[in-house]
């Protein structure tokens, strides 16, 4: 199906261009939530029916990013999911972050400065000649804060030669930027922005090659090799796969996450790309600016958001410029809207 058809599964009031800060269900993830919901409200069923979202899920995300569901954990945020990798590298490790990225990918590697974690940070632009000279590199593949693209295939490159492990944060990409997960060590994701989930759930790729250096800090019963008979007692009985990292999930999240994806998927990566970027280039057009390679635009417009906002336009203030950012859901008639407001 094309976007343009799908475009119903969507009910934005006109004028929503915040993707960046959080995605817009579609109809599917309402509807599965909403059978959930009562459920849950009147004590119909037991919560085994609302896992298998979870798998569902676990699946979509792989075949969305390229791997191996295997090689995928699931958690609820990108600090959780990056804590055990953070914790395994080596005392005085050498880490390259980017100096604007998210602080759930600075943080993680921050708090072991006291046993000699050395924490550098570049501009993304020097991410590859830094990747040459570190053990760790942790970047957002998609900056939150200007929409700035990583080049991540050169730096999963140079990374690699050198013997680096390569961290990626893709929740500002995986939804609307192709990409394979695999040529990094650890990719994470937030699923509820670009792949439209409930807050509360998402995914890391660890990959083999690396995944017996971390230790699963937050072990629990999900993460044994059998969850249903890893309730009580001992001995420690872990999954041999990235499931050993999984945290409990949070069981309605799931059921909205997964036919969200599965959206993502139906539509491809790729078309959603073009229609994202499209928007995007008009809305860069209108006021002027050469066309770019991303689905946020970052402006500085005299009184932009107060001009949005009484135009009905929701966009985002990030490092003191408007944030806007473009999506499956989105029209041409939205961004003409912010140009209007922006240009009078």
């Amino acid at each position: 199906m094309d976007i343009e058809s799908a475009q119903h599964w969507w009910q934005p009031v006109p004028g929503w261009l915040n993707t960046a800060s959080y995605g817009l269900p579609p109809q599917q993830a309402i509807d599965e939530l909403a059978v959930a919901t009562d459920d849950w409200r009147t004590g119909r069923v037991s919560w085994e029916g609302w896992d298998t979202s979870t798998a569902r899920a676990r699946a979509a995300f792989a075949r969305i990013v390229g791997v191996d569901a295997t090689d995928v954990a699931v958690g609820s945020q990108v600090s959780q999911l990056l804590a055990p990798v953070a914790a395994a590298i080596p005392d005085r490790s050498r880490v390259v972050c980017v100096d604007i990225d998210f602080t759930s990918n600075l943080f993680p590697w921050m708090v072991h400065a006291d046993r000699g974690v050395r924490v550098r940070t570049v501009p993304v632009s020097g991410l590859v000649e830094a990747a040459a000279d570190a053990d760790v590199v942790a970047f957002s593949l998609v900056q939150s804060a200007t929409g700035e693209v990583a080049d991540y295939t050169e730096v999963c490159r140079v990374a690699r030669a050198a013997g680096a492990l390569t961290v990626v944060d893709a929740t500002q990409a995986c939804g609307w930027l192709p990409f394979d997960a695999a040529l990094a060590d650890v990719v994470v994701v937030g699923a509820y922005k670009w792949l439209m989930s409930p807050r509360g759930t998402g995914f890391a790729y660890l990959s083999p090659e690396v995944r017996d250096r971390f230790r699963p800090i937050a072990a629990g019963w999900y993460a044994g090799d059998d969850p249903h008979g890893s309730y009580y007692g001992l001995p420690l009985r872990l999954a041999t796969t990235a499931r050993r990292f999984d945290i409990s999930p949070a069981w309605l999240a799931w059921v909205g996450t997964a036919p969200a994806l599965e959206v993502v998927e139906q539509l491809g990566v790729a078309a959603i790309h073009d229609h994202d970027l499209s928007l995007a280039n008009r809305f860069r057009a209108g006021l002027g600016l050469p066309p770019g390679d991303s689905a946020i635009v970052c402006v500085d417009v005299p009184g932009a958001e107060d001009r949005l906002a009484a135009a009905g336009v929701r966009a985002a203030v990030r490092a003191g410029r408007v944030r806007a950012s473009f999506h499956v859901y989105n029209t041409v008639a939205d961004v003409d809207l912010a140009l209007a407001a922006l240009t009078r």
